[in-house]
């Protein structure tokens, strides 16, 4: 019964593709207008969850900024969701010039002497589309970590489509052997890490000031970036204009493995603030960042 639910949600997936994909741009974002009003209007998608989050990141903002930000907020969502799937029949040409990486030789000195780098960014603007252009325009291996997909044939098809321009996608699972695998091989391992850990991760968890507030942060940069001392630079995704992208990268820390435990959770943490207090609509607001309270302290 699983195998046949699986193979009609991907058949849907694949129908959905095709029809966005056959589509012009500018009728896709007319679609996306369209299923962005079904999101917020008639399905009310995590509405109480992004009204809780904005009230905790910005408790006085008046109720028409709120009204506006909530509406622009729900086109983000909608549009990286549309542009997503419109990547599956994208050309590596279209990717490229709508998302561009507009300073990758900051990353020269540290390729050229070898090393490996750790990229970090977060649930901003069209993340989706990273995997597909980093390759083509920075000149050494890219890793991007995923999360799998409950469903295997749509798992099995995102994972094969996303890595066709010559990023390697690497399961979260197997984080850890993968930086074994790659870490002498001049390579950037892509990681997001601005979603709340699991319950199971908590555990493990650093707590950072977020937004003026004691919040949770996955571990896994902190420990990999002090275990093999990789420089760290933040991926910076900046919406220049309707499906129109810049990339920035900026370093975070140069040698990892001298900053106290915490610190590179710390600055990340604080660069995610002002990125997205630059333009807010454009994080993810829909994902329930502080779902967990720090009941004891440390």
């Amino acid at each position: 019964m699983k195998y046949i639910l699986n193979f009609i949600t991907a058949a849907a997936f694949f129908v959905g593709i095709v029809l966005i994909g056959i589509m012009p741009f500018r009728v896709m974002y007319w679609f996306s207008d369209f299923f962005a009003f079904m999101l917020r209007r008639v399905f009310g998608y995590r509405s109480k969850t992004i009204d809780e989050n904005l009230a905790r990141a910005y408790p006085n903002l008046p109720v028409e900024e709120k009204q506006r930000l909530t509406k622009l907020i729900y086109r983000n969502i909608s549009d990286v969701f549309i542009e997503g799937v419109k990547a599956f029949l994208m050309t590596h040409q279209q990717v490229v010039r709508r998302h561009k990486v507009i300073n990758p030789e900051i990353l020269e000195p540290y390729l050229k002497s070898g090393q490996s780098i750790i990229g970090l960014t977060g649930h901003i603007a069209n993340w989706e589309w990273g995997s597909l252009s980093a390759s083509g325009q920075i000149n050494t291996s890219v890793v991007a970590f995923y999360k799998e997909l409950s469903n295997p044939l749509i798992d099995k098809f995102v994972k094969a489509s996303r890595r066709k321009y010559g990023t390697i996608l690497a399961s979260t699972k197997f984080t850890s052997e993968t930086f074994e695998e790659h870490k002498d091989k001049k390579t950037i391992f892509v990681m997001a890490a601005d979603q709340s850990p699991t319950k199971k991760q908590l555990e493990q968890a650093y707590w950072a000031n977020f937004f003026e507030q004691n919040t949770p942060f996955l571990y896994g940069p902190e420990k990999y970036s002090h275990l093999h001392n990789l420089p760290i630079f933040f991926i910076d995704i900046y919406r220049v204009k309707r499906g129109y992208y810049e990339v920035e990268l900026s370093l975070l820390a140069d040698n990892p493995a001298s900053l106290p435990s915490g610190s590179v959770t710390d600055i990340y943490a604080q660069k995610l603030v002002e990125v997205i207090n630059r333009k807010p609509a454009d994080w993810l607001w829909s994902h329930r960042r502080w779902r967990f309270a720090k009941t004891v302290e440390e």
